[in-house]
């Protein structure tokens, strides 16, 4: 009998000939086999003889080649997180790599890639489940084929292991041999339960009460996987149709749960198909409800300097109306209608993000109508473009913008509140999904009861600090009126009012605030005080400040490697096979001056904090390391001013995929510099060459707005 879901145990044996993986619990499964050192899969009917069991693994996150060899990444421990609606929901703690061939060569970049690697598996937030789908949400589920495997159901966009999952795919599905020949189609069902789905993102699971109603309250995040990276390098959208920090938020509340809690072996293992039943006579319900995140989809980029505020860049808007189209199809179809929620500023910098995604919806739309409300500050607190018929399918945007900055302005949080007077009938007529258990069904499924059809697709300028505080108000608003339809509420109350919900609910919102933040940005959310509390506090905006001095420094300094870690494992780059021990795909090109000066002015540091040390006593010595002092601090000032005024130099930009912004900025900073009268002529002499780094952004010849 064919199995639709991963095994959840798995043993791992070894020899110098092969690898194979075994499940103890279904030993009348077939045998997975990696040959070493080919990397060519098989199934085997029974065990193999002469491989010593290595370990037992909760399961095999994929196969990845690299410059020398490939190698099986296995999931060593996985924290259970709890169960969502019966099944036991893991997150990914501890890998290893497991190499195909034994190395005889050193070469530094695999070295490098490999602790890319192992740096990003460590950092990311993995989430997995041997029996549930949790790159769907649950309406997505309801309408899926339960007769395929668990990996065939998962969303495309969420199943974020799946490169790495390539060649066990292609074996399963007959596509291609392990030695990379066609084999006409010949499915190979032994190795679905190979094959373990993983979400990036955030989850949390809490048993809680409202009223003295107990329920399971769910927060899920999915991070995808197109398009993925750190904040100034990964912006906008790309040429198909995908943007920069995506993210689909689930709110859910299981109602009638009684597998709730982390449970035990013995539980698990009485399962069927990871399925526990809700109380008797009492059905289980599924509410859930839906919002999305997504960079401004349009070509744009900010551009890193060193400066605290980046250069902005926009590419002519009709340029990415076709990408935009891409985006916005697929946002219709999955999700129905879309209100676009904008929230940057409408001065200064961030007005041209601004007048760019409205220009792109008025040219989508085909019959655009605005709309303004004003007040004291401007003209446009809310300001709305929809059409004003339904004549295709792009008719179905309604964007929405808000004046956020303004309105909040001093400390003035409660002003959110006129955005979701402004969608609330777009929400009412929006809806959220709630399914009830099928009785006697063996596979869990719902009957479906409502449906969402319609999405609140927010963004500001990084997707993170007032999208939080705005997803945040509209899940609750939302689960308070599906409490009231389901009678736990009464009209006019609201979940806030029970003072314990209230603070679970802020804590796990804020939580996911600082996942997402953390993961795009590379610290926690800010404002995300305002979400524990429901206040703006001087702690928090204290913590907000050290926040923002860190992202910059990360920002600049460390996204380039985790830019790199994201490219490598979700096969935005392939590594080079050539000239194996040369490492240079990592090497720093710039000339080795431009690499010294940093280095020259923290030894001018040094210098001065040495010379102005107290002496006991003048002596003859005194003007003369005066003098050298004013000589150092000389030295610093020049090379302080040197990097400033050059920061694209010393931004530590991705080596793999370098955005081209990057390439030409590093071309017109060397042009200028070696022009330079104190140390052009050293520059131009010594210069090693520029950067051959690959490129993939903003196509040459474009036109750009700065």
């Amino acid at each position: 009998m064919r199995s639709l879901v991963p095994f959840r145990d798995i043993n791992v044996h070894a020899s110098t000939s092969h690898y194979a993986f075994t499940s103890p619990s279904s030993p009348s499964a077939q045998t997975l086999v990696v040959e070493r050192p080919s990397g060519d899969i098989r199934l085997n009917d029974g065990a193999l003889l002469g491989a010593k069991r290595v370990s037992s693994i909760a399961g095999i996150l994929g196969i990845i080649k690299l410059r020398l060899d490939k190698y099986i990444i296995v999931i060593t421990k996985a924290q259970p997180m709890g169960r969502l609606k019966g099944h036991m929901v893991y997150k990914i703690i501890a890998t290893e790599f497991l190499p195909l061939r034994e190395r005889t060569l050193h070469d530094p970049d695999e070295d490098t890639y490999l602790n890319l690697l192992k740096t990003l598996l460590r950092s990311g937030p993995m989430y997995f489940s041997y029996s549930l789908d949790i790159t769907n949400s649950f309406q997505r589920q309801a309408a899926s084929n339960p007769s395929l495997a668990l990996w065939e159901r998962a969303d495309d966009r969420f199943f974020w292991n799946k490169f790495i999952q390539s060649d066990l795919i292609d074996f399963a599905t007959g596509a291609t041999s392990g030695s990379g020949l066609r084999q006409h189609g010949h499915r190979e069902s032994g190795a679905d339960p190979f094959i373990l789905p993983v979400m990036f993102g955030m989850m949390r699971i809490t048993t809680t009460r409202i009223k003295s109603t107990p329920l399971t309250f769910v927060l899920i995040t999915r991070r995808s996987r197109h398009r993925a990276g750190t904040r100034y390098l990964t912006r906008g959208m790309d040429e198909q149709g995908h943007v920069a920090n995506f993210n689909e938020t689930e709110q859910i509340a299981v109602l009638n749960d009684e597998s709730r809690g982390l449970g035990g072996i013995g539980v698990e293992a009485s399962m069927q198909n990871g399925k526990v039943g809700g109380f008797e006579g009492q059905d289980m319900q599924v509410m859930s409800y839906v919002q999305t995140r997504g960079s401004v989809p349009a070509y744009w980029a900010e551009i890193n300097t060193l400066r605290y505020v980046p250069d902005l860049q926009i590419r002519g808007v009709e340029t990415a109306v076709g990408a935009a189209k891409l985006h916005f199809s697929e946002q219709i179809r999955l999700y129905g209608d879309n209100y676009l929620v904008n929230l940057v500023n409408q001065k200064g910098r961030e007005a041209k993000v601004k007048q760019a995604y409205e220009q792109m919806v008025r040219m989508l739309l085909s019959s655009p109508q605005e709309a303004s409300e004003a007040n004291d500050v401007t003209d446009q607190k809310i300001h709305v473009v929809e059409s004003t018929q339904r004549g295709h399918e792009y008719d179905r945007l309604h964007y929405v913008y808000f004046d956020f900055h303004n309105e909040t302005k001093g400390l003035r949080w409660h002003r959110a509140q006129l955005l979701l007077d402004q969608l609330k009938d777009g929400l009412v007529q929006g809806q959220y999904f709630r399914g009830v258990d099928m009785p006697g069904d063996s596979q869990g499924r719902l009957e479906v009861r409502n449906r969402q059809v319609a999405v609140v697709r927010t963004n500001c300028m990084d997707c993170l600090d007032r999208t939080n505080v705005v997803q945040t108000m509209l899940a609750r608003w939302t689960l308070t009126r599906q409490l009231i339809d389901i009678g736990i509420l009464r009209p006019g109350e609201s979940a806030d009012d029970d003072q314990a919900f209230q603070i679970l609910f802020r804590n796990v919102w804020a939580d996911n605030a600082d996942v997402v933040s953390r993961s795009y940005s590379g610290t926690g959310a800010l404002k995300t005080d305002f979400t524990r509390t429901g206040e703006r506090t001087r702690a928090g905006a204290m913590q907000d400040l050290n926040n923002s001095i860190t992202r910059y420094v990360k920002n600049n300094f460390s996204d380039g490697p985790r830019q790199d870690a994201f490219d490598v494992f979700l096969g935005a780059f392939l590594p080079d096979t050539s000239s194996i021990g040369s490492g240079r795909a990592f090497v720093d090109r710039r000339p080795v001056l431009i690499q010294s000066i940093p280095y020259l002015l923290a030894a001018s540091v040094f210098m001065v904090l040495i010379s102005s040390l107290p002496r006991s006593s003048s002596d003859s010595a005194w003007w003369p390391l005066r003098l050298f002092a004013v000589l150092w601090l000389a030295i610093g000032f020049w090379c302080f001013r040197f990097i400033y005024g050059h920061g694209v130099l010393y931004v530590n930009w991705p080596k793999l995929n370098t955005p081209r912004w990057a390439n030409e900025g590093y071309q017109e900073t060397m042009g200028a510099i070696r022009q330079d009268k104190i140390i052009g002529s050293f520059v131009a002499r010594h210069e090693r060459g520029a950067s051959n780094a690959r490129i993939s952004h903003l196509e040459e010849g474009k036109k750009r707005i700065q």
